[in-house]
This record gives structure tokens, sequence and C-alpha cells, in this order.
């Protein structure tokens, strides 16, 4: 009989076994969605997250001149903002008025601005309307 070493199989399952959970996470990480209302227990990661935009403003006279979109508590009561700086604006449109009221989900890095959770779109392909 002839058998492959033990050492080669061990190498071949851990191998399969490795592709298989990585595969698994890239698919969970790209395809879970998270409400506004939990995007501050995921502080520091990216993620997809998802909510009304219930209050919206470009502040065209502001450093930066961003825009704000609040996602299902207005400000100052926001629980979740997505800003887009002006130098990426034009990437989006209107989004201050085009956007409000709508559903829209927002890819990228959580990050905490004055303590709120926040994601930054610096490009079309980070945001989605539902």
């Amino acid at each position: 009989m002839n058998h492959p070493p033990v050492a080669l199989s061990l190498v071949v399952m851990l191998f399969a076994a490795t592709c298989s959970a990585t595969s698994t996470e890239k698919i969970t990480a790209s395809e879970s969605k998270i409400p506004a209302s939990e995007a501050k227990n995921h502080m520091g990661q990216t993620a997809t997250v998802c909510g009304a935009v219930v209050s919206a403003r470009y502040a065209d006279s502001a450093k930066g001149k961003p825009t704000f979109l609040n996602l299902d508590k207005p400000y100052p009561n926001a629980i979740f903002t997505a800003v887009i700086w002006g130098e990426d604006r034009s990437k989006f449109g209107q989004p201050e008025t085009e956007l409000k009221d709508k559903r829209i989900c927002v890819t990228g890095k959580i990050e905490e601005h004055r303590g709120t959770p926040e994601i930054t779109l610096r490009d079309r392909s980070q945001l989605k309307v539902e």
C-alpha cells in the first residue's frame, strides 16, 4: 500500500482549512450589515452601516467643506454620521438633498468624531441606496 506521509496529509488539511476560513471571513465582512445604532460597538472596524438619512448638511463655509449625512437620529443627537469631504463631493452629486429621507448603507472604517461613530466616504462605491 502506498499512503502519503502523515505530515503531507496534515499540510494539505491545514491549507484547505485556512483557505476555507479566509474566504468565509471575506464573505461575512463584505455582506454583513449593521444598523446605525450598533456602529458604536464596531469602532476601528471596517463595516457596512445602514440607516435612514434623517438630517443632512453641506457645510460649504466650513474648513474642508464637509457634507454630513446623519442616519436614524438627526444632528445634534446623531448616532452615526457619513462624511463626504469637499474634495470628494463631486463624486456624490448633492447628497444632502438627493439622499435625504432615503435608506442607505455606507461601507468603510468606523471612526469616532466627538463621541459619534462615522465613516468617511471617498468614493461612490462606498454608498448604496436601498
